[in-house]
């Protein structure tokens, strides 16, 4: 009887073992994606079927961004790639995986043989390590190479890495991201590698004239727009002290929709879709400037917008919109001057759709970054000056007590509903006797 139990018992566990196989089988089975050309259009066909992509470049809130409507999402690197991968899966999402490809600005020698046979070997390895998952969109080589770079040999790695990717995986296609589009890359890249399979483009305040730029340059092939957004701050107003002056998010909300129409949904000959930047928050320049999420995982109209552009539905919630944010009395592109350890009222002209809705204020002081990155590099976030911010009558009417050191500062309001939605905008402003 003994003998019969612990047989039972051996013949289920080789069952489960079996059937867990077939599942880790089944997990690991690609499907498979490829750029084709209908007639004058370019298509991603995944699976058999067109798929364009309304993408998101960052790995984080996934639920929210399947739930409004988002198909696909982008990295930059593939740490972590295997729980990247398995997390879009569960949340019917694809991924552009990117591979790190070290740019010259970061002391990378493309002379250096054996350094770049070291990167071609590592890069190999993970695009065999990942290959089959069936979440996998596309490979995403490299970001913004061509930013600040003097030696056109970094092409040369880009391509061999792309005919490794089509000998080793057959399933889905690769592409190099660039910092905008411009003649000199663009004839390099044909040149050099004519197997490359789409150009990902990132642009944020030239979105609109995207596709008569690609025209100009002469890209007949595909393309994505792999990071679009606000206007960026190296090409936003400025203040007299070299400050970039940031949009409110409901200047970004407008922005977003009227960029987003214009170019990515017009262009449906070679556009593959677009990845919006940045799906989570980052400090650069500012910590609102790019992020689509606050610190606290909050959303702005910029959101809003999104979830339209992609459902065509906008949210039952709305988030407040900002009219106004003003310093003694002037708007962000003022140039404003404070004296040191002075008293200044600040208002915050701000409106909610849900008008039951009753919106609180929080309000930050910043010294503005003295180091800062280059093309998205690391910046760390300046910390908070403690400031006894005198509230007036509570409804975004405050007095600001300037800072008794001279310098450049930029001042913050959030204003939230209680539902997760906010307002913001900053103002920066110098101190000076």
């Amino acid at each position: 009887m003994k003998r019969v139990f612990c047989l039972s018992v051996a013949v289920l566990c080789f069952l489960l073992v079996s059937v867990e196989f077939s599942q880790a089988q089944a997990v690991s089975k690609p499907i498979k994606v490829e750029i084709r050309k209908v007639g004058n259009t370019y298509q991603f066909i995944r699976g058999g079927e067109p798929y364009f992509v309304k993408g998101a470049g960052g790995t984080g809130y996934l639920d929210r961004l399947a739930s409004y409507g988002g198909n696909s999402i982008r990295t930059w690197g593939s740490n972590n790639g295997q729980r990247v991968l398995d997390s879009a899966a569960k949340h019917g999402l694809t991924v552009l995986m990117g591979l790190s490809v070290t740019a010259e600005r970061h002391n990378f020698d493309y002379n250096d043989t054996a350094a770049v046979r070291k990167q071609f070997d590592r890069i190999k390895a993970e695009v065999i390590k990942y290959k089959d998952h069936p979440a996998l969109l596309a490979w995403g080589i490299g970001n913004e190479l061509n930013l600040q770079y003097t030696n056109p040999k970094v092409w040369d790695a880009v391509n061999d890495i792309v005919k490794m990717i089509h000998e080793v995986d057959p399933n889905h296609p690769a592409g190099t991201i660039l910092a905008g589009i411009n003649q000199k890359e663009v004839d390099y890249i044909k040149q050099v590698s004519p197997d490359m399979d789409f150009l990902g483009i990132n642009i944020y305040g030239d979105l609109a004239s995207l596709p008569q730029k690609v025209q100009n340059v002469g890209w007949k092939g595909a393309y994505m727009v792999t990071e679009w957004g606000p206007t960026g701050h190296w090409e936003s107003l400025q203040t007299e002290w070299k400050m970039p002056i940031e949009e409110t998010s409901s200047e970004k909300a407008s922005v977003y929709k009227r960029r987003y129409e214009y170019s990515i949904e017009r262009d449906k000959n070679q556009c593959l879709g677009s990845y919006v930047f940045l799906w989570g928050q980052k400090q650069e320049r500012t910590p609102t400037w790019y992020g689509l999420f606050t610190e606290k995982g909050e959303e702005s109209e910029v959101m809003d917008a999104m979830e339209y552009l992609w459902s065509g539905k906008w949210p039952a919630n709305r988030a407040p919109h900002i009219y106004s944010f003003q310093l003694d009395g002037k708007k962000a592109s003022d140039n404003i001057y404070l004296k040191p350890g002075g008293s200044y009222k600040v208002f915050a002209s701000v409106n909610d759709p849900d008008k039951n809705t009753t919106l609180n204020y929080r309000y930050e002081l910043l010294p503005e970054p003295t180091e800062v990155g280059e093309g998205g590099d690391y910046e760390a976030r300046p910390s908070s000056i403690a400031n006894t911010f005198t509230a007036n009558n509570g409804n975004g009417m405050i007095t600001l007590r300037s800072p008794d050191k001279e310098g450049a500062y930029r001042l913050f309001v959030y204003a939230t509903d209680g539902q997760n939605k906010v307002a913001t905008a900053n103002i920066p402003f110098y101190v000076k006797k």
